[in-house]
């Protein structure tokens, strides 16, 4: 069983469950995003895990261009690409078990406050050992007890409905958008949820699509080669893959992506609704699909993989509006 899973049953949390185990085959470290940045390129080839409850982006790869701030860090590689945001970042362990074959297996592992995972490090038959014992042994805690300080993540606070914004603002504010990396701010601006400004936004910027539109568009970019970006994140980090998908299978309530340096499983069952987005920039309209939880939670985004200074793919757009539509009324 996994850790995660072994802790919901037994009503701990997953940082709980591994530091049980310092002193044994766990070391307890101090979560520095700084020094983990720092110390990673010479690793080498690892494997690089972000997920939230419905999501578990993996990737393997090197970490490279990485530059850390106090407020946040990146890591702009080929194959590891992630935003991290440091102040979430609240215990972290370096875990070492069996792999039953002989072998180890060897990773480092951040949780927040709640003692849920927001990134983990594991590494590879092709890491750098010596340069990845040297990492744990910089990031080696005074403090080796066995217990963490649990809190509770505090929640995003919440807008204040009587201070929303009209249908008529929001499509004003939207229509002026020139980058995506502007609709965070709209919405803090607007007292807007992001659900409640799909809803609200009218079919030329956002409409819904059926439950099993998610697995078609995977599909359908698997089968055209067509390069995509895949975001799956948490507060503590988000995880891009970008480039195309081959191997696209179900199991179960997951489906999966099964590629040599990416793999991704997504819970089908945990999306309540999904919506392809389109937002304004100064290249074009940028066009993705998002899938939010039964809690209004966003699980995960797909774009298409685009160059900046252009246009998007025509055949992600098209990919996109081929999709089965929702009849809005059903999904408000």
């Amino acid at each position: 069983m996994r850790e995660r899973d072994f802790a919901r049953i037994h009503g701990i949390s997953e940082a709980e469950l591994t530091a049980a185990y310092v002193g044994e085959n766990v070391v307890r470290l101090k979560p520095d995003v700084a020094v983990l940045l720092a110390g990673l390129p010479a690793c080498g080839e690892v494997m690089a895990l972000t997920r939230n409850e419905s999501a578990v982006h993996e990737k393997i790869g090197p970490y490279e261009n990485a530059k850390a701030g106090a407020n946040s860090a990146i890591v702009l590689g080929d194959e590891i690409d992630l935003r991290i945001f440091p102040s979430k970042w609240v215990s972290g362990f370096a875990v070492e078990k069996s792999d039953g074959e002989g072998g180890v297996r060897r990773s480092v592992q951040f949780f927040d406050v709640a003692g849920d995972a927001v990134h983990k490090v594991h590494t590879r038959p092709a890491t750098n050992l010596e340069a990845w014992n040297a990492l744990v042994e910089s990031l080696r805690s005074e403090d080796q007890s066995q217990l963490v300080e649990i809190g509770t993540v505090p929640d995003v606070a919440a807008v204040d409905a009587s201070a929303a914004a009209s249908p008529e603002e929001l499509l004003e504010n939207w229509s002026r958008l020139t980058d995506t990396h502007q609709f965070f701010g709209m919405l803090k601006k607007l007292n807007l949820e992001r659900l409640q400004a799909m809803r609200m936004i009218g079919d030329n910027y956002a409409w819904p699509l059926d439950p099993a539109a998610t697995a078609q568009m995977m599909n359908g970019a698997a089968a055209s080669s067509l390069p995509i970006m895949v975001f799956v994140g948490n507060a503590g980090c988000i995880q891009i893959h970008g480039g195309p998908i081959a191997r696209v299978e179900p199991m179960g309530p997951w489906l999966n992506v099964l590629d040599e340096t990416f793999h991704l499983h997504l819970r089908l069952d945990h999306i309540a609704e999904v919506w392809a987005v389109r937002k304004p920039t100064a290249d074009g309209h940028v066009t993705s699909v998002e899938c939010y939880g039964a809690d209004q939670k966003l699980i995960i985004q797909f774009f298409g993989k685009r160059v900046e200074g252009h246009d998007e793919r025509p055949e992600w757009r098209a990919l996109v509006e081929s999709l089965p539509v929702l009849q809005q009324s059903t999904a408000a």
